[in-house]
C-alpha cells in the first residue's frame, strides 16, 4: 500500500528520553482523529545521529526536517504537513518554510559525513526485518552461503582491510583466519557490545537503529571460520538494545536467517545474548569470556590469545558492534571498494560520539582521515557559547588530549597514535575554556580506579596513586617532585599491567603532562586554577562597581555567605561560601568572578 507521506520518529534512547515514543503515538492517533490515517504510515526508527537538535522528525517524500519536536506538535504536523500539504516552518530545521538545504545530507553537521555503519540509523523500523531486506539486508548473507567459499569471505575482508573498532584496530581478516585454522571442531563467535567510555554510544545506537546487520555479520563469520553458535555480551542497562536485539533475533528465525539449515543451504547458526552487568573492564576481551562463562570478568594473561583459545576453551571470534556493522556491505560492494575509502593504513569511516562543549552533539561517522578540525568546527558546529577551544579527548579513558596546533591531524589509527592520543571506540569530548586540564585527567583517573579489576598490582596501586596525587595537586599541595611521580608511576604501569585498561588508563595524564606543562605548574607554584574549577584553589568575589544590589545572589545562596543592604554592593564571606557558583550563575550583570 502507498501512502501520501512517511513519517519518521527518532526512536533512539536519547530521544525517548525527551518523549520521543509519546510524539510517535500521538502522531498516529492524530492522523487516525483527522481521518488521514489512511495517507500516512508513522514509523519509529534509531537515531539520525544528530542529538543535538532531537527529538527528530523526518517527512517524506518533501525530507522535511523536524527538530526539537514536542508531543503536542503532533496535531499541527499532521493538520498542516499532512492534510494541507504546508510544512510546519517553525519546526523545520533552520525554522523556514525555504529550505536552507535542498536534501537532510546537505545539512552541515551531515554533508562531510559518510555513512556505513550507520546506513539504516534514521531510515529504516529496526523492528520490521522487512525494512532491513528491501535496503538490502540479508544480501551478504545470501552471498557467502551460495557464491563464496570460506577463505573467499576472508579473503574479501583482506583486501578491504578492515581493522576492528573497539580501539586496538587489529586487522579483522587475520583474527577470523587465526580462528578458522585452529585445531577443534567446535568454535565460537562474540560481539562485544559493552560500551563503557564515559560519553560513548556509538555501538548502542547501532544496535537500536540496525540490530539485523550485526545478526548479520555474526552469521557471515560463523560460516568463515566453522562456528554454529554466536553470543552477544551486552550490558544490561541498555534495555532497548537487548529489547531491538531479541526482535530481530526472533524475526531472522522465523524467516530461516538463523538457526537450523539457513536458507537451504544446509549451514546451522544460531545466536544468544549475553547480559553483564556493567563493569568497564569486561570490554577486555578475556574478561568479556570469563563473564560469559559466568566468572569473574577478569582479564587473563595472553597468550593464549582467545583466537586459539577463547570461550570454554574453544577457538573464539570477537568484535565489537561497529566492526561487524560493516562487514555486510564489504560483501555486498565489495573489498575494493571499502579500502577505497579512507587512509593508507586505514580505511573506512568511524563512528564518533560527539559530546562536551560543541554546538552541535551527535553520532558522526566520517571516512577516515577526515580532520579534526572538520568535524568540531564544520559537523560539530564549533565551540558553544562563543567560548574558545581548549582540546578533545579522543579515546575516553585510555586516550589522550589533541590541542589546538594539532586540531589538522587526520583521523587514523597511526596519525591519532603519533600525538599521543588513540582512536579507542569513538568517544570524542571537547573541551573549551573553562575545562581544567588536571580535573580532566583526575576524573578519568577516578573511573578507572573505579572499574579496575584490581587483579593486577601495577593497575590497582598505580592508578590510585596517580588519583591521589592529582587529587593532591587540585588542592594546593602539590610539588614539583609530584610530576616526576607521575611520569614514574604512569610508565610503571604502562610497562606492567596485565591489560589494557591498567596499560591505557595513565594515558591522560602523560598527554595533559606533555600539551598543558603551564597549567600544572599553575596549580603547584601558583596554587592556582586558571580554569576556576578547582574548588580549593580558588574564590568568588563581587565587583561593587557593577553590582546593583539586587539581591539575587544572597537569595538564591544555599548558606548565606553573601551580605549587603538593597541597592547596595554586596559581599561574599570567604570563610563562609562553599564556592557551588551559584551566585555567578544568577548573576545578571556579571558583577561576580572567580579569582
Amino acid at each position: 500500500m502507498a501512502f501520501k507521506n512517511y513519517i519518521l520518529v527518532c526512536g533512539g534512547t536519547g530521544c525517548e528520553s525527551s518523549r520521543s515514543d509519546l510524539i510517535y503515538r500521538n502522531l498516529i492517533a492524530e492522523a487516525k482523529a483527522q481521518g488521514v490515517e489512511d495517507q500516512v504510515q508513522v514509523i519509529k526508527t534509531g537515531c539520525f545521529g544528530f542529538c543535538e537538535q532531537g527529538p527528530i522528525v523526518k517527512v517524506l517524500p518533501e525530507d522535511s526536517f523536524y527538530v526539537q519536536v514536542k508531543p503536542e506538535d503532533a496535531k499541527e504536523i499532521i493538520s498542516e504537513h499532512v492534510v494541507k500539504g504546508r510544512e510546519v516552518a517553525r519546526l523545520q530545521y533552520g525554522h523556514t518554510v525555504r529550505k536552507p538545504y535542498e536534501e537532510v545530507e546537505d545539512i552541515q553537521f551531515y554533508n562531510k559525513q559518510m555513512r556505513i555503519v550507520l546506513r539504516n540509523c534514521g531510515k529504516i523500523d529496526p523492528e520490521n526485518i522487512d525494512e532491513y531486506i528491501a535496503n538490502d539486508g540479508y544480501k551478504a548473507l545470501e552471498k557467502v552461503l551460495f557464491e563464496m567459499s570460506e577463505d573467499d569471505i576472508i579473503n574479501e575482508l583482506k583486501i578491504a582491510g578492515l581493522r576492528g573498532r573497539g580501539g586496538a584496530g587489529f586487522p579483522t581478516w587475520m583474527k577470523w583466519n587465526f580462528t578458522k585454522q585452529a585445531e577443534g571442531d567446535v568454535k565460537y563467535v562474540v560481539c562485544n557490545a559493552d560500551e563503557g567510555d564515559p560519553g560513548a554510544y556509538m555501538d548502542r545506537s547501532t544496535l537500536e537503529g540496525d540490530p539485523h546487520a550485526v545478526l548479520e555479520a555474526m552469521t557471515i563469520c560463523g560460516k568463515a571460520i566453522g562456528a554454529h553458535q554466536g553470543f552477544i555480551y551486552i550490558r544490561a542497562e541498555y534495555p532497548l538494545a537487548i529489547h531491538r536485539l531479541e526482535v530481530a533475533m526472533k524475526q531472522a528465525r522465523e524467516y530461516g536467517l538463523l538457526g537450523k539449515d539457513i536458507l537451504g543451504s544446509g549451514f546451522d547458526y544460531d545466536i544468544e545474548i549475553r547480559l553483564g552487568a556493567g563493569a568497564f573492564v569486561c570490554g577486555e576481551e578475556t574478561a568479556l569470556l570469563q563473564s560469559i562463562e559466568g566468572h569473574r570478568g577478569m582479564p587473563q594473561p595472553r597468550p593464549p590469545f582467545p583466537a586459539v583459545k577463547g570461550l570454554w576453551g574453544k577457538p573464539t571470534v570477537i568484535n565489537n558492534v561497529e566492526t561487524w556493522a560493516n562487514i555486510p556491505q564489504i560483501i555486498v560492494k565489495g573489498g575494493a571498494w571499502f579500502a577505497g575509502i579512507g587512509t593508507a593504513d586505514s580505511h573506512g569511516t568511524k563512528v564518533f560520539a560527539l559530546t562536551g562543549k560543541i554546538c552541535n552533539s551527535g553520532l558522526v561517522e566520517v571516512p577516515m582521515g577526515t580532520t579534526l578540525r572538520e568535524i568540531v568546527y564544520d559537523i560539530g558546529g564549533g565551540i558553544a557559547h562563543g567560548k574558545a577551544f581548549k582540546a578533545v579527548q579522543t579515546g575516553g579513558p585510555s586516550g589522550g588530549v589533541i590541542t589546538e596546533e594539532n586540531l589538522d591531524t587526520p583521523i587514523d589509527f597511526g596519525s591519532l597514535m603519533r600525538i599521543g592520543s588513540m582512536m579507542g571506540s569513538g568517544g570524542m569530548i571537547v573541551m573549551d575554556q573553562d575545562d581544567c586540564i588536571v580535573d580532566v585527567a583526575k576524573f578519568y583517573l577516578n573511573f578507572t580506579v573505579d572499574e579496575s579489576c584490581g587483579k593486577c598490582a601495577p593497575c590497582r596501586i598505580g592508578g590510585k596513586s596517580l588519583y591521589n596525587i592529582l587529587e593532591k595537586i587540585t588542592s594546593g599541595k602539590g610539588t614539583d617532585e609530584d610530576i616526576d611521580q607521575l611520569k614514574t608511576i604512569a610508565h610503571a604501569m604502562q610497562k606492567g599491567s596485565l591489560c589494557a585498561l591498567g596499560q591505557t588508563s595513565p594515558n591522560p595524564v602523560l598527554s595533559t603532562l606533555k600539551y598543558f606543562p603551564e597549567e600544572y605548574r599553575a596549580h603547584i607554584e601558583d596554587k592556582h586554577c586558571p580554569a576556576g574549577k578547582c574548588k580549593k584553589l580558588i574564590s568568588y568575589h563581587i565587583d561593587p562597581t557593577k553590582c546593583i544590589g539586587c539581591t539575587a545572589c544572597a537569595r538564591k545562596c544555599p548558606v548565606g555567605a553573601i551580605s549587603g543592604e538593597l541597592r547596595k554592593p554586596h559581599s561574599i564571606n570567604p570563610q563562609i561560601c562553599i564556592k557551588c557558583g551559584v551566585c555567578k550563575d544568577t548573576c545578571k550583570f556579571s558583577a561576580i568572578s572567580v579569582k
